[in-house]
């Protein structure tokens, strides 16, 4: 895709911007406590979507996750919030599970390689990491590291399902859906 210019209609800095799985919606998050959802195309048109409020304060990271589990987008903000948006109709979005455990900004979110299933690690200035992991029952478990690192985390982000390059097949690797959080790493289960 050649290169486009996104008028986003935010109304203050964008900090962020994910484009789907598929390359045909983009998100974006900004100071204007707002997530908006973007189609571009190949031929460099856009079209505003949906614009998602839920959030009292900077969006500062948007998220798409694998579409196997249908449409749904993370955001986190300085509000100490985490929102699962879920779209139902086309472009009618609604704030599927929000996630408020974190004492101050959430900075980072990371969706789990979809093989370890929708898992979704957030990183908060709080000093702590969390994992939210869905069931397949509807509910959702959630994991924490107190602490990780006390002058709070900037950043968070998953191991491959599979090292590259590593001998698979052979039984040496296993993983399961049950990540393991080591201090600053999120790594999933050998």
């Amino acid at each position: 895709m050649p290169a486009q210019k996104i008028e986003t209609g935010h109304t203050d800095i964008v900090h962020d911007v994910s484009m789907d799985y598929y390359g045909k919606r983009v998100a974006t998050a900004s100071s204007d406590a707002m997530v908006k959802i973007t189609r571009v195309s190949n031929n460099s048109t856009t079209q505003h979507l949906a614009t998602l409020s839920g959030h009292r304060g900077p969006v500062w990271q948007v998220a798409w996750a694998h579409p196997k589990f249908g449409s749904l987008l993370a955001s986190c903000s300085y509000d100490g919030k985490v929102i699962i948006w879920k779209e139902g109709n086309q472009n009618e979005w609604t704030q599927y599970r929000v996630f408020s455990e974190h004492k101050s900004s959430v900075n980072s979110i990371s969706w789990a390689p979809h093989e370890l299933g929708l898992c979704l690690a957030c990183g908060s200035s709080d000093g702590c990491i969390s994992v939210y992991s869905a069931r397949s029952d509807g509910s959702w478990d959630t994991k924490r590291i107190d602490q990780a690192h006390p002058v709070g985390v900037t950043a968070v982000s998953w191991a491959p399902p599979m090292v590259p390059g590593a001998i698979v097949g052979s039984g040496l690797l296993s993983y399961t859906s049950d990540p393991i959080c080591h201090s600053d790493h999120i790594l999933p289960n050998r």
